[in-house]
C-alpha cells in the first residue's frame, strides 16, 4: 500500500479534518485504474474438466478458452492437479491478448494414436497475442507410434505436441513435454516468442520427435532448457531470424541443426542466430548446418557458435550441403544455398569420431566467412581431423583439430 502512496505525485488536498478519510480518497485514486483491470481466473473444473485421466476434457477446456477471449480483463485458464485427457485442441485468436495457462497437472492425449495422430498439433494455438504457458505436463503417450513407424506399417504422420502458428508475444515457462508423436514444440510464422526452463524427453531412437522446430519466425529465444529427444534437439527452418539460444543440455538426439535446406527452389533464408552456454552429450551431432543438394534461393548468415561444450559427440562441427539421410532418393545435384558468416568460438570438449569438423560446401556456391576461434577437440585423447571442401575463412587462437579451411 506504501509503495504506491510513495510514487504518487505532490497534489494539494483541502484540510478535510480527518486524515483516515483522506488516506481513503487517495487510496481510490491509486488502487481505482487497477482494480478495472484486476485479472480473472478461469478453472477448467468449472467448465466440466475432470482430471481423473479417463473422461474426455477437450470440450472444457475450449470453453474456458472462449470464457477468457471474452473477458475484458487479464485471464487465466487454471488447470488444478490431476491427470486430464485431452483430444487434439486448437485455441484461435481473440481480442484478449493477456491469457495465462497456469497448469499445475498433467494433460495426456489418448492412448490410441490413432485418434490425435492425423492432426497437425494436439496442443495448438493459431492467430494469437499475448499467451503465456506456466508450468505443466504435456504427455503424448508417443510410444506406440513409434513402434508402428518401426515396424513400417501404414501409421500416421504423428501430431505435434504443441504448436503456435502466426502468432506473437507468447511465453512458455517451465513446462514438461514428454514421448510426443512428432515434433515435440513447433513455432511457425511467429513474433517474440520466449521459451524458458523446459524440459523436453522422449527416448534416443524415437523418429521425428525433434525438440523445439522454429521456422518463418523472428524474435525467437530458447533458455535454460533441457531436451533429450530422438532428432534435433533444436531445428531451424528456413524464414528464422533473431534466434538466440542459451544455457541449453542436449543429449541425447541429433544435436542443434540448422535446416535441413534447399527443400524447394524458392526459400527464404536463415540468419542473426546466436547459439551459446549448450552442451551436446553422446548426440549425433553437435552444431550443424544442413542442406540438399539442389538449387535453392536460401541462404544462411550471420551465426554465432560461442561457448559450446561437447561431450562423445558422433559429429561435432558440421557443415552439410550434401544431406540426404539413409542415402535414399538423394538430389544428386549442387546445393544453391548460400552459407556465410559462422563463427566458432570457445568450443571444447570430445568426439566420438576421428573427423570432429567437417565442411561440405556446395561448389558452386562456396561456404565463406567461416572462422574458427579458441577450437579445442580430441578423439581418444589426441588431436582429431578436419575436412573441407569449398570452404573458405580463417582460424585464430588456439584450434585442434587443425584448420582446414582456405
Amino acid at each position: 500500500m506504501f509503495f504506491f502512496l510513495s510514487y504518487l505525485p505532490r497534489i494539494m488536498v483541502p484540510y478535510v479534518g480527518s486524515s483516515s478519510l483522506l488516506l481513503t480518497a487517495l487510496l481510490f485514486m491509486v488502487l481505482q485504474p487497477y482494480s478495472a483491470t484486476a485479472e480473472v481466473t478461469y478453472n477448467v473444473v468449472d467448465s466440466g474438466a475432470r482430471g481423473d485421466g479417463r473422461m474426455d476434457n477437450t470440450k472444457a477446456f475450449l470453453d474456458a478458452w472462449a470464457a477468457a477471449c471474452g473477458s475484458a480483463s487479464p485471464a487465466t485458464i487454471y488447470v488444478p492437479p490431476g491427470r486430464y485427457l485431452l483430444r487434439n485442441a486448437v485455441f484461435h485468436g481473440c481480442n484478449n491478448h493477456a491469457i495465462t495457462f497456469r497448469i499445475h497437472a498433467t494433460l495426456v492425449a489418448p492412448s490410441d494414436y490413432r485418434i490425435i495422430g492425423d492432426a497437425p498439433n494436439w496442443f495448438g494455438f493459431q492467430d494469437v497475442t499475448g499467451v503465456s504457458i506456466i508450468g505443466g505436463v504435456l504427455d503424448a503417450q508417443g510410444i506406440d507410434l513409434w513402434a508402428c513407424k518401426k515396424s513400417g506399417k501404414n501409421c500416421p504422420s504423428g501430431a505435434t505436441t504443441l504448436g503456435f502458428t502466426k502468432s506473437s508475444n507468447i511465453l512458455v515457462r517451465g513446462l514438461i513435454s514428454l514421448d510426443s508423436q512428432m515434433f515435440h514444440i513447433v513455432i511457425n510464422g511467429c513474433h517474440n516468442v520466449k521459451l524458458q526452463g523446459l524440459r523436453v524427453s522422449a527416448s534416443g531412437h524415437s523418429p521425428n520427435t525433434d525438440g523445439i522446430h522454429v521456422q518463418l519466425s523472428s524474435g525467437v529465444m530458447i533458455s535454460d532448457t533441457k531436451i533429450k529427444t530422438g532428432d534435433d534437439c533444436v531445428s531451424i527452418g528456413p524464414g528464422t531470424t533473431n534466434l538466440w539460444i542459451e544455457n541449453v543440455d542436449c543429449g541425447p538426439g541429433h544435436g542443434i541443426s540448422i535446416g535441413s535446406l534447399a527443400k524447394d527452389l524458392e526459400e527464404e533464408g536463415v540468419q542473426n542466430v546466436t547459439v551459446k552456454s549448450v552442451t551436446f552429450t553422446h548426440t549425433q551431432n553437435g552444431v550443424r548446418i544442413k542442406s540438399w543438394a539442389r538449387p535453392s534461393n536460401g541462404f544462411v548468415k550471420h551465426v554465432v557458435f560461442q561457448h559450446i561444450g561437447m561431450v562423445n559427440v558422433q559429429n561435432p562441427i558440421v557443415i552439410d550441403q550434401n544431406y540426404c539421410p539413409r542415402q535414399e532418393n538423394c538430389p544428386g545435384k549442387v546445393s544453391g544455398v548460400k552459407v556465410s558468416d559462422v563463427r566458432y568460438e570457445d568450443i571444447h570438449g570430445t568426439s566420438a569420431s576421428e573427423i570432429a569438423v567437417k565442411f561440405d560446401c556446395s561448389p558452386t556456391d562456396p561456404c565463406n566467412g567461416i572462422k574458427l576461434k579458441d577450437v579445442k577437440l580430441t578423439y581418444k585423447n589426441k588431436s582429431p581431423k578436419s575436412l573441407c571442401a569449398n570452404a573458405d575463412g580463417m582460424a585464430s587462437g588456439f584450434v585442434m583439430p587443425a584448420s582446414c579451411l582456405l
